[in-house]
């Protein structure tokens, strides 16, 4: 795919032109099963909590009991992110104030503002996807080597990544990109702070909101950790490990989206995204986020018809549509440095490798020999 010339590039508006007079009307119309759903996963983490609070009765010999309600409010943290994703994109909840409310309590887990959510995800990733100005992608060779980029370069998925760093940044890679994104617009707001992969930059209504919702999420959380006593054995089993395995699944998705991908000066969304196969049943928990190339198409599309979106590409953009299996999109990320030497080629910290951005297709013309590492 990065042999792709300039000249044959296409922008998401011409990708969605195309299709949306093959889909069905009802697939842009609000979607209200994904507010129910958000609703339904808080039931699951209260419950989660309400049980948690008793585990300081319990034998010790029992505990582990608990851990199959610590998996499943794992899961719950995700579907928090990705339901509430969806009703971003929306306008599923017509009244201000009450999409406010359900968008803090769908992102608190994450420690995520929705006002920061919406410019950093819906204005600035949307609109300049894996480009140079774009807060989502990786960080380049020639970027100053800031806290920031070290600790990405430490625990993101690449050919140098230290197994346990990769572990351990798994349950941690989100915290570190909310925090980067959130100290740079509150305390500088100047977009000139280095550490981010990209600064931008909120208006001053939008700072202050943020500034409050962040105030209410610790509110929540503060209540939360009173609530189960800061009792070291149930905040274990009951808030940082759910936390762990939320965000770790949230960062396997996030991985895969973009980052083995080339970057692109044009928003040609068919050659800086890639969507995965992962098991129905973790699209159907997930509400198809796997079928991210899709997202980007048509942001405001249910996700139930991604799968139709998904069908179209392979029809009409065969040997444009970047989509894998989700274990081979996960080799490809252990097989590859993770900063941007250039557009087309990934390189390491040091800069002494040089590998092409590699074909992640399924095309039979596209050379997996292009994953071999030649001296820079």
């Amino acid at each position: 795919m990065s042999s792709i010339d300039p000249i044959a590039w296409m922008t998401q508006a011409d990708y969605a032109k195309k299709l949306r007079p093959l889909l069905p009307p009802e697939a842009f119309l609000p979607n209200p099963d994904k507010v129910w759903i958000l609703l339904i996963n808080l039931a699951i983490l209260l419950a989660g909590w309400a049980i948690a609070d008793h585990l300081d009765q319990w034998q010790w010999y029992f505990l582990w009991l608990y851990l199959p309600f610590t998996l499943v409010m794992g899961n719950s943290v995700i579907v928090l992110l990705f339901s509430t994703h969806d009703i971003a994109h929306t306008r599923t909840i017509p009244n201000p104030w009450v999409r406010k409310v359900i968008s803090i309590l769908g992102l608190a887990m994450l420690w995520m503002p929705p006002t920061l959510w919406k410019a950093v995800h819906n204005r600035e990733h949307h609109g300049k996807t894996n480009s140079l100005q774009d807060p989502d992608r990786n960080y380049l060779q020639s970027q100053p080597n800031t806290w920031g980029k070290w600790i990405q370069n430490a625990f993101v998925p690449s050919a140098e990544v230290n197994p346990i760093l990769l572990t351990i940044g798994m349950g941690h890679a989100w915290g570190v990109h909310t925090f980067r994104n959130l100290t740079s617009v509150l305390l500088f707001n100047d977009g000139k702070t280095n550490y981010p992969v990209v600064a931008f930059q909120v208006s001053n209504k939008e700072r202050q909101a943020i500034a409050l919702e962040l105030l209410g999420i610790l509110g929540l959380h503060l209540s939360l950790l009173t609530y189960l006593g800061w009792h070291p054995v149930k905040l274990l089993l009951s808030y940082f490990l759910p936390i762990w395995i939320g965000y770790a699944g949230v960062m396997f998705y996030v991985y895969t989206n973009h980052m083995a991908c080339r970057m692109t000066s044009i928003n040609d969304v068919l050659v800086n995204s890639l969507s995965i196969r992962v098991p129905k049943l973790f699209d159907l928990l997930h509400l198809n986020f796997s079928y991210h190339t899709e997202h980007h198409i048509f942001p405001g599309l249910s996700s139930d018809y991604y799968p139709m979106v998904q069908t179209l590409l392979q029809t009409h953009y065969p040997e444009r549509f970047n989509l894998l299996d989700a274990g081979k999109a996960w080799q490809i990320m252990l097989q590859t440095p993770r900063h941007y030497q250039d557009e087309t080629t990934f390189t390491d910290w040091s800069g002494e490798k040089s590998v092409a951005c590699p074909a992640l297709n399924e095309d039979p013309l596209a050379d997996n020999a292009r994953l071999e590492v030649t001296a820079s």
